[in-house]
Parts: structure tokens; C-alpha cells; sequence
């Protein structure tokens, strides 16, 4: 049996199978009757299947859908919105029936929809009049759940007084559902009570006690997705990670339409567990049978696509959010930088140019410029457009470094070592203690013969980075080429192979400066080894290294 067996009525009814379906309806209760006394699984699923033959002998009598939703739920064979579904077509069926209105509620308050379960029950509490004990206390439970999830006021405990008593003194009507109306208000006043119990010891920061009673309440109520919700909360807020994620799973167990928690969950997932994107990926995804907030599980969606580098699904997934809001500026940046990795540039320049046209913040619609200047310059070879776009950043945000080094890169990448250094220059202003600025200026410096200048660029570099391979090694260049200091040139050379035994450049470099300084054998040493790493590297011309090799050894 599945969620097909409910479907809605095709009325083609003759009164033979009212009859039948009048007898199998009988026989259902009887079985419903049974199972509620004993708690058999042959009675309930006999109940069902009698159920399940009135519906389809007779598909307009409204009792078959509810009666038969409740049963199938209990057992796991529909979710609470197909319950919720077919107790609707009971309405439908007949609109004054105070126990289809009575059921709706009932699957409802499940799905935690308590506003549309209250209306439900107030219907039935009218239609039943002094009869409507059920209702009123049903009514009077669902707020009384309401209070111990949210935050309830004193208007809401008085509404829970209020339909508590009067269902109450209204059970001489209905005296077979007393005890077992009374079970279940007994279980939510042992929640309020363990509810309020740890809230309290929350509020005087006593932890460890609080989660003792939560724990309590997990074991001696039947409401243990509230606890664990709790749990998990408490857990998040001592920085428990794992054992946040393995409450809010439990929540999710118990009732996986708990929209609150699901966002938790994602949430926790996405920051600390990265490891975990599927998962996060699947809270999103049942987020969106919610209809809210659309746009934004899109967009997140579409980062955490982009995590696992499946390039198709992220672009779908932010194309998605722009569908739900176009002049979002961050949906339509993230849209492009997705369309950029997928190489799709001219996609990605037109969203990105929609970005910075919205432009909601200066100093992010810089940042936005850097990537899409990075596009010309890099993609498309389109040098005075990505010039143009990073000039138009630093009119928006004069202090944004990034966007100067990145003009630097440019006109050092056309050779216009001038502008190269002024752009160098105005970053080392903005920010003096970042060492990009100096070892990129040393570099514009050197090749424009300003020695003097480069040496004191580097030297600030390496005293601001000293973890800085690349400046060492550009230092050591200086010191053996420009002022002939080879043993000088060597200790950088040295130093920076100590940063990156996998340097190949700096081994090639390192046996210059002691070829140059007459120690063969280290020389040929640091040859070879660039002659090896330069197989995976290949960062040199090996046959000017294996020259230099040779002519250690000529007479």
C-alpha cells in the first residue's frame, strides 16, 4: 500500500456499492474500534483495508478519507501531507462535518501549521456545539503545543484555559474519549512543566543541569522532538558541534516538516561541516516544498553546488533565485562568478556589469569590478576594457589595495613599468604593512634599473614576510646580478629552498651563485636538482640548465 491508495473521489457510484461500501465502512470501524483496545497490527490493518474498500466502493462518504488517513499515517504509508490532503477532501465532501474539520486540524498541528489548525478546530467546535468536548480539547492541547515550540503570551494561556475547561465540563457528551483526551493532556503538561524546568536553568547559565531535564523529557514524553530541538540548540550555543548536528537530525527523524530546524540544521551543516555538502544540499532541497524564502535557498544552493564544483547545478541554482528576484546585485554577482568558472565569460560579464550597475554598497561593487576586470584582462585579452573596470572600482572605493596591485599586474603585464609602480606605489600607501606591494614594486623596480630602490622594495617585503619564498629568491637575483654579491645572492637562494624544497627556479638560481663563487660541486648539485624538478615543473629551458652543468666540468 502507498500514498496512491488515497486519491481523489470520481463519483460513478451506484446504490449496490452504497450499500457495500456502507458494510465494509461498518467493518472498519469495528476492526478501528478493536485496535485502539488491544494496539494489534492485524486490527489496524484490517481497518484499513475495509477502509480502503469503502473508499473505493463508495468514494463520497467524507468518514472513509479521515478515518483511513489516520490510520495510514500511524503506520507510516502516507506522509502528514497526503493526510492532510485527503482529510481536506473529507471537508469538501461535507463541509459540516465536525470530524473532518476535526482530523484537518489534527494532521495540521502534526505538520506545526497551528494557525491553520486552530481555524480548523474552531470550525468544528461550532459545528458540534455541546458536543464539541473533542474539539475544544484538541484545540486546547494544539496551544498548549504552540506555547511549549514558540514563545507563547498570556493571551495564549488564557485561550488554553479557556477550551482546557469548557471541552472539559463538555466530556459528559463524549465520555469515550475522556481517557484518552487526558493521556494526551497529560503528556503536553509534563512537556510545559520540563519545558519550563530548563528554561530556567538556561537562564542562569546552569548547562549541564539543563540538559539533564531535557534529556528526562526526551525518555518521559512522546514530544521528543521538542527536547532534542532543544538539546541541539543548547549544544550550538557550548559549541558542541556534533552533537548539535545529531540532535536536530533526531528532530528532523520524529518530523522531517520541521521547517525550524531544517534551516538549523542546513545552517550548522554549511558553516562547521563542510565536509557535509550533500547533506546540506538535501535540508535545502526539502526547504523548498516550503514556498518561502525561495530566493535565498536558491542562492545557497547554488554555493554549495559550486563547493562540490558541479558547475551545471550552481549556474540552475542562481539562475533560479534571479527568476525570484532579478535586481538581487549578490544573486546576479554569484550568477556570473558561477558562469566564469563554467568558462562562459560573456554571460558572466553580463551579470557581473548587472551587479555593479545595481551597486548596493561602494566598497562591494569594487570588489565586484576586481573579478570582472580580472575577466578582460585574463579570459578575453581585453586590456583596456579590464584597465577601465579597475580605474571605475577605485573611483568607488579609493582604499580597495587589491584593485591597485591588480592594475600594477596589468601594466606590468603590457610592460608599462611607470604606471606599474605608481599603481605598486598608491597600494603601499593605502595598506604599508601588506608585503605583496613591495615585492611586486622590487620587481617593476629592477626592471626599470632602479637597483637601489628594488633592493629596499625586497628587503621590506621579506621583513614583512619572511615565510615569502618568491621575494628571497627575487632578492638573491638582485644581489648576484645587480651588484655581483654572489655569496651574498646565495643565502637567499638558500633560504628560499628551505621555504619550498620543490623551488625550482631558486636550485637553478643557487648554482649560478656558487658556480659563480667556483664551488663546482655544489653547483652541479644544484643543477641537477633543477634539472629534476624541472621534468614536473617545467618552469626553465632544461637544455640551458644542462649547458651549465656541462661547462662545469670543461677545461
Amino acid at each position: 500500500m502507498s500514498e496512491q491508495i488515497l486519491t481523489q473521489p470520481v463519483f460513478t457510484t451506484n446504490s449496490e456499492n452504497t450499500t457495500k461500501a456502507r458494510t465494509s465502512l461498518e467493518k472498519a470501524r469495528i476492526a478501528h474500534e478493536r485496535y485502539l483496545i488491544r494496539q494489534n497490527n492485524h486490527d489496524l490493518n484490517e481497518a484499513i483495508e475495509h477502509y480502503i474498500d469503502a473508499v473505493k466502493l463508495d468514494p463520497s462518504i467524507p468518514e472513509s478519507y479521515y478515518r483511513l488517513a489516520s490510520l495510514m499515517f500511524e503506520q507510516g504509508q502516507i506522509s502528514v501531507d497526503t493526510a492532510i490532503e485527503q482529510c481536506k477532501t473529507a471537508c469538501s465532501l461535507a463541509p459540516k462535518n465536525m470530524n473532518a474539520h476535526m482530523y484537518t486540524g489534527f494532521f495540521m498541528k502534526m505538520a506545526e501549521d497551528f494557525k491553520a489548525a486552530e481555524e480548523e478546530f474552531k470550525s468544528a467546535i461550532k459545528m458540534g456545539k455541546l458536543k464539541s468536548a473533542r474539539p475544544r480539547l484538541i484545540l486546547s492541547q494544539a496551544i498548549l503545543q504552540r506555547i511549549n515550540s514558540q514563545n507563547g503570551n498570556a493571551s495564549d494561556y488564557m485561550s488554553f484555559l479557556y477550551y482546557f475547561l469548557s471541552g472539559s465540563l463538555m466530556l459528559a457528551w463524549d465520555r469515550p474519549t475522556m481517557k484518552m483526551l487526558y493521556k494526551n493532556m497529560s503528556d503536553d503538561f509534563s512537556v510545559f512543566t520540563y519545558n519550563t524546568v530548563g528554561k530556567f536553568l538556561e537562564k542562569f547559565k546552569m548547562y549541564p543541569a539543563a540538559e539533564n531535564v531535557y534529556k528526562q523529557a526526551v525518555t518521559n514524553t512522546s514530544h521528543s522532538d521538542i527536547f532534542y530541538d532543544k538539546m541541539g540548540d543548547l549544544a550550538l550555543k557550548n559549541k558542541e558541534l556534533d552533537m548539535t548536528v545529531d540532535c536536530y537530525r533526531k528532530v528532523l527523524e520524529s518530523n522531517p516538516l520541521n521547517q525550524e530546524v531544517l534551516v538549523k540544521l542546513a545552517t550548522v551543516l554549511q558553516t562547521y561541516f563542510p565536509e557535509n555538502t550533500d547533506e546540506t544540499i538535501d535540508c535545502y532541497e526539502r526547504l523548498l516544498s516550503f514556498d518561502n524564502d525561495k530566493a535565498q535557498i536558491y542562492y545557497e544552493l547554488g554555493h554549495l553546488y559550486l563547493r562540490k564544483e558541479d558547475k551545471i547545478n550552481s549556474i540552475s541554482a542562481f539562475k533560479l533565485a534571479l527568476n525570484e528576484t532579478p535586481d538581487n546585485p549578490f544573486y546576479n554577482n554569484s550568477l556570473a562568478y558561477a558562469y566564469s568558472k563554467a568558462e562562459l565569460y560573456e554571460d558572466a560579464i553580463e551579470h557581473y556589469q548587472k551587479a555593479i550597475e545595481l551597486n548596493p554598497d561602494n566598497e562591494w561593487t569594487s570588489i565586484v569590478c576586481h573579478a570582472l576586470g580580472s575577466i578582460y584582462a585574463e579570459n578575453l585579452d581585453n586590456m583596456e576594457a579590464a584597465v577601465a573596470t579597475f580605474h571605475a572600482g577605485i573611483i568607488l572605493d579609493p582604499k580597495n589595495y587589491d584593485l591597485y596591485i591588480a592594475l600594477g599586474d596589468l601594466h606590468m603585464a603590457e610592460y608599462d613599468l611607470d604606471k606599474a609602480i605608481k599603481a605598486y606605489c598608491d597600494a603601499i600607501t593605502i595598506n604599508p604593512d601588506d608585503y605583496r606591494g613591495y615585492s611586486k614594486c622590487g620587481i617593476a623596480l629592477w626592471e626599470k634599473d632602479f637597483l637601489e630602490e628594488a633592493l629596499v622594495s625586497y628587503h621590506k617585503a621579506i621583513e614583512l614576510n619572511p615565510e615569502n619564498e618568491f621575494a628571497h629568491n627575487n632578492l638573491g637575483i638582485l644581489y648576484l646580478d645587480g651588484l655581483m654579491d654572489a655569496e651574498e645572492a646565495l643565502e637567499y637562494f638558500e633560504t628560499a629552498i628551505e621555504l619550498n624544497p620543490n623551488y625550482t627556479l631558486a636550485y637553478f638560481n643557487a648554482g649560478r651563485a656558487s658556480q659563480a663563487m667556483d664551488f663546482t660541486n655544489d653547483a652541479a648539485n644544484y643543477y641537477q636538482m633543477a634539472i629534476d624538478l624541472n621534468k614536473i615543473t617545467h618552469e626553465l629551458d632544461e637544455y640551458d640548465i644542462q649547458t651549465r652543468l656541462r661547462s662545469l666540468f670543461e677545461v
